[in-house]
C-alpha cells in the first residue's frame, strides 16, 4: 500500500495519476501546509517541510519531490508505460521531469512566496519580484514546449509521467492563458491530456 499526502488543486494530482496508471493499491491523506489539521500533523512527522506531494512507499520509506517520485515509480514498474521503455526516450522524459521541477516549479515558489527570498522588502519590491518571476516562468514554459515534442503525447503513444507533471504544473500563475497565445499547439496538448482516460478522473477530483 502506498500512502500519498496531498490535497485538491495541488501537485499531488500528478502522482495520483501515476499510481492509478500503475494499478497499485494506495490511499490519499488530505494534507497541505495551508490546511491545519490531523493530515498536516501527520505530514510534518514524515516531511519537515510539509511539502506535497509526499509519498510513503510500501516498505515505509518516504519519497518527496514530484519529479523524483515519478521517476522512481517509472523505474520500479518499467513496463507500466509511466516512463518510455526506449532508453533514449526515457532519458528525455527524465530530463523533462527535472526541468519542470528545477525551473517551472521553482519559479512558482518565488511567485507564491516572494517574501521568503528577500529580507525586509516593501510591497513594491515584492510585487516586482512576482512580476519578474511570472515572466520568467512563462519563458521557461515556452522553452519546454519548443524542446519536448509530443508524439502524440510527451510520453509517446499514451500519456505518462512527463504529461502528468506538465499538465499539473502548467495550471498555475497564468501559464495556461500565456500558452494559448504563445504556443497554441502545446496548449492543445495540455487540454488533450486533461481529458484522456488516464487523467480525467484525477482532473475531476483535484479541480472539480
Amino acid at each position: 500500500m502506498y500512502t500519498l499526502y496531498g490535497t485538491k488543486t495541488s501537485g499531488a494530482a500528478a502522482v495520483e495519476a501515476a499510481l492509478a496508471l500503475l494499478d497499485v493499491p494506495y490511499k490519499v491523506v488530505d494534507a497541505a501546509a495551508w490546511e491545519p489539521g490531523a493530515g498536516l500533523d501527520e505530514l510534518k512527522r514524515i516531511n519537515p517541510l510539509a511539502q506535497i506531494p509526499t509519498l510513503v512507499l510500501p516498505d515505509g520509506s518516504v519519497m518527496t519531490e514530484s519529479a523524483a517520485i515519478l521517476i522512481h515509480l517509472g523505474l520500479a514498474y518499467p513496463h507500466s508505460g509511466l516512463l518510455p521503455t526506449d532508453l533514449s526516450d526515457q532519458a528525455q522524459a527524465i530530463r523533462g521531469l527535472v526541468y519542470i521541477a528545477a525551473n517551472c516549479y521553482a519559479a512558482i515558489g518565488v511567485i507564491d512566496y516572494p517574501e521568503r527570498w528577500v529580507a525586509q522588502a516593501d510591497e513594491d519590491t515584492l510585487a516586482a519580484i512576482k512580476l519578474g518571476s511570472r515572466q520568467r516562468l512563462h519563458l521557461l514554459w515556452d522553452t519546454f514546449a519548443d524542446t519536448w515534442p509530443a508524439a502524440p503525447f510527451l510520453n509517446g503513444p499514451t500519456p505518462g509521467a512527463l504529461d502528468f507533471l506538465a499538465v499539473v504544473v502548467s495550471k498555475w500563475s497564468g501559464t495556461r492563458a500565456h500558452l494559448q497565445e504563445s504556443r497554441p499547439a502545446f496548449s492543445d496538448l495540455l487540454a488533450r491530456i486533461e481529458i484522456h482516460p488516464c487523467f480525467a478522473e484525477v482532473q475531476a477530483r483535484y479541480w472539480p
